[in-house]
């Protein structure tokens, strides 16, 4: 699959942040002293990114426009793409141009390569250990400073779904909220009265004991219960309040060892903040031939 560059759009206040930018400046600065000095400007070379493990592909697109940033006239071919699970030994993309322009972002493509390739990768062994319960495995907002698109894009490419991408598009009342109310008789009026105000918007709101819960069950216009840190016996408990309005979602001390157990409770999703604080980068490598002109 040929890389097609997407037209840029006009940044915003918002989103004028360009992650693979600020990579390139890091590294590159004011130039690649080793090979500018040892490598011929004119010399072509092909470059084939290579996974040295089994691994769930994600961020192609990233490393293509790692490689169009520093050098427009590169020819990068995607071998692979995102969600693909590859072994030892396959060849994820292809790059083919001058060979000063693949060594200068080679360090960079490959950092965000096996990043992201190591979050789908524990983002599908979330998901296949789950496979056999309806509970959604979901990311957090516990991500990297700057790359959080990235990487939560690389939580779909293994299977699992974005909770919500920032504090601007979800409501999630958290303990230190209700610590600001006194009494949940105001909390339930302030829910009544956003859920007028914000009729489309979701609202999530956090129980970290069964009484909690059984109130939260009460009040009109909350969407998901966010149980935190419960039991396997408090949760399910938990579940047997359910009503037709309200989902639950597990959350706190999620690891391989108990997540089946905690989708066998009956909740709708299970949120994991080590799929993009605790993954392991993926060994990925770049070997680099010259091709004479």
């Amino acid at each position: 699959m040929r890389y097609q560059p997407e037209p840029t759009p006009m940044p915003t206040k918002a989103d004028h942040y360009d992650p693979i930018a600020a990579a390139l400046k890091e590294d590159i600065g004011q130039g690649d002293i080793t090979t500018d000095f040892f490598v011929p400007a004119t010399l072509h070379a092909t470059g084939r990114i290579i996974t040295h493990e089994r691994a769930v592909v994600a961020g192609t697109g990233t490393v293509a426009e790692v490689f169009r940033q520093v050098d427009p006239s590169i020819d990068t071919e995607i071998l692979h793409s995102d969600s693909d699970e590859v072994v030892a030994g396959d060849v994820i993309i292809e790059v083919r141009g001058l060979a000063r322009s693949i060594l200068k972002a080679e360090r960079v493509a490959l950092n965000f390569l096996q990043r992201l390739c190591g979050i789908a990768t524990l983002t599908r062994q979330f998901v296949d250990a789950v496979k056999d319960h309806p509970a959604k495995i979901l990311d957090t907002r516990k991500t990297t400073p700057g790359l959080r698109s990235l990487e939560k894009a690389a939580v779909v490419a293994g299977g699992g779904e974005n909770h919500r991408f920032g504090l601007y598009d979800m409501v999630l009342v958290k303990d230190n909220h209700l610590a600001t109310f006194n009494g949940l008789s105001g909390f339930a009026d302030r829910i009544k009265q956003l859920r007028q105000e914000r009729q489309n918007i979701r609202i999530e709101v956090e129980a970290d004991d069964l009484e909690k819960v059984r109130a939260f069950v009460e009040i009109q216009g909350i969407d998901v219960i966010l149980l935190d840190n419960m039991t396997q016996a408090q949760i399910r408990e938990a579940v047997a309040l359910k009503t037709d309005n309200i989902k639950f979602e597990a959350s706190g001390g999620i690891t391989f060892k108990n997540v089946n157990r905690i989708a066998a409770t009956g909740v709708d999703y299970i949120s994991v903040g080590s799929l993009t604080h605790a993954a392991r980068a993926i060994d990925i490598g770049l070997e680099m031939t010259h091709v004479p002109r």
